[in-house]
């Protein structure tokens, strides 16, 4: 990606004072199951909302390209796969972000290269309305799509990528490793995050206060994907940067 002189600088600090562990992760068999979070076109789609990239993102690019590879890989080997739709009703914005993934807008769907997943059996799709996608999937009965999901398929490990990297994908991930934690999921051992198959939006400081926004909204893309990455870790979430299937083809950061 490319980056300012100052961000360089941020990111390389960050990795000075908060280095981060990453392993690479085979899986072998079932028990895994994939969870991509918001890869629609509101959030990875260029000009397709407030909250799309303007340009085309070299950081969302490779999400999308290695969620894609990973999904492939899983439909082949039939393991269950997990998609979060952020939707929400036209006129009831989510604070503090401006209109985005209306219902009807086309914002809310999943971006082409993953629109096969609607059709594919062993995937589970799960339209949410706010930014945690495992308090999302909270349904009126009470019941949790995330946690039955994950119970009905014995899953032993969710593989999680997407988008935001700290924002959507980080309050999924800490929320998730606190219910495991609580035994809501007795067979979940493992969350594991695949780096390379995640991002962030690009806001640099200048660039906000260029568009009349306050400051305070700067977002850094490296810097911010870094904090995410670090502060799931530090909960508990290993980091992957890399991602060998049964198959034997390789998803590598």
């Amino acid at each position: 990606m490319n980056s300012t002189p100052v961000e360089s600088t941020l990111s390389g600090m960050l990795r000075e004072a908060m280095p981060l562990a990453m392993n690479g992760l085979h899986i072998t068999g079932s028990g895994t199951g994939l969870v991509i979070v918001d890869e629609v076109n509101g959030f990875a789609s260029v000009g397709c909302g407030n909250l799309a990239p303007p340009a085309d993102n070299p950081q969302v690019t490779r999400m999308i390209e290695e969620t894609n590879r990973l999904a492939r890989e899983f439909q082949v080997q039939g393991w269950p796969i997990l998609a979060f739709l952020d939707t929400h009703d036209p006129g009831k914005p989510e604070p503090p972000y401006p209109p985005h993934c209306e219902k009807g807008t086309g914002e809310e769907e999943l971006v082409p290269e993953l629109k096969w997943l609607e059709e594919e059996q062993a995937a589970t799709l799960v339209r949410k309305d706010c930014i945690n996608g495992f308090i999302g999937a909270i349904r009126p009965d009470g019941g949790n799509s995330v946690v039955d999901w994950a119970n009905d398929n014995g899953l032993t490990r969710l593989l999680v990528v997407g988008i935001c990297t700290d924002i959507c994908v980080m309050d999924f991930v800490l929320t998730t490793l606190s219910a495991r934690n609580h035994d809501m999921m007795p067979t979940l051992k493992d969350i594991s995050v695949y780096a390379a198959g995640c991002s962030t939006y690009d806001l640099p400081r200048d660039v906000a206060t260029g568009l009349g926004l306050p400051e305070t909204v700067a977002h850094p893309q490296e810097a911010t994907h870094y904090l995410g990455l670090y502060f799931m870790a530090s909960r508990g979430a290993e980091l992957v940067d890399s991602v060998e299937v049964a198959s034997g083809q390789t998803a590598a950061e």
